[in-house]
């Protein structure tokens, strides 16, 4: 019992950004004073931390990547245009045509921001099915280990709770007929190989692929240096 609660308290303060200010040696120490003494947390507590500090993480990621700008002004997310059909953007800024090329990335990168409070519940329904070996794993693993569990356990759900929401963005706003426009104007040019991207799809994908950048960011902070408690929770889970 008191190894079980030392495996999952050492996973817990490694784990989330929301906990007490302890180096990773500090952690071992306590797991050392958890195995070797009585302990009044009861695994509930333990428990229910864990969950509540895995819920902060990431819910940071997706509440960050759901504000203006989350994803257009973040260079290391940003949605540019397809890059299957880069030189449409090339040719196009050639002819004069930048700032429709601008506007529509603009648009594509405001629809992946709304979609982006999409990605918390999900992830919590992921966090709140972890076992004690997949927590092992993490905390073992390497420093993006708990984005690798993420993402194979959320990425499929994700992807079907934001591709409506796109669709419906880039759809009520100007990124569908813009694209329309920019892709018949590219194809009626001479000598070009026409293009038929999927935007929706496209849009998600690179959705996907920055929120999950920005969770392993997350990750990697945690596991370097984890921030402050913030709720009576943690407070009595981590606290010295």
């Amino acid at each position: 019992m008191q190894r079980k609660i030392a495996i999952t308290l050492l996973t817990t303060l490694t784990f989330t950004g929301a906990f007490a200010q302890l180096s990773l040696d500090k952690l071992k120490e306590k797991v050392t004073s958890v195995t070797s003494s009585t302990t009044s947390l009861s695994e509930s507590d333990i428990a229910k931390g864990l969950k509540e500090a895995l819920s902060v993480g990431t819910k940071n990621a997706s509440t960050q990547l759901n504000k203006a700008d989350g994803f257009y002004k973040n260079p290391v997310v940003k949605i540019p245009f397809p890059e299957d059909v880069q030189k449409v953007s090339t040719k196009l800024r050639e002819i004069g045509l930048g700032k429709k090329v601008d506007q529509f990335e603009l648009t594509l990168n405001r629809a992946a921001e709304g979609a982006a409070k999409e990605a918390a519940p999900i992830f919590l329904n992921a966090i709140t099915s972890m076992t004690i070996t997949d927590a092992k794993n993490i905390l073992t693993g390497s420093n993006d280990a708990a984005t690798s569990y993420l993402k194979t356990k959320t990425s499929d759900k994700l992807a079907s709770a934001f591709s409506p929401h796109i669709k419906k963005a880039l759809d009520s706003t100007t990124a569908t007929r813009l694209w329309t426009e920019i892709t018949t104007t590219y194809n009626k040019l001479p000598m070009v190989k026409k293009v038929n991207t999927d935007l929706t799809k496209y849009t998600t994908d690179k959705a996907l692929k920055g929120m999950f950048t920005i969770v392993a960011d997350e990750e990697l902070k945690i596991r370097k240096d984890p921030a402050a408690r913030v709720s009576d929770i943690l407070k009595k889970v981590f606290g010295s």
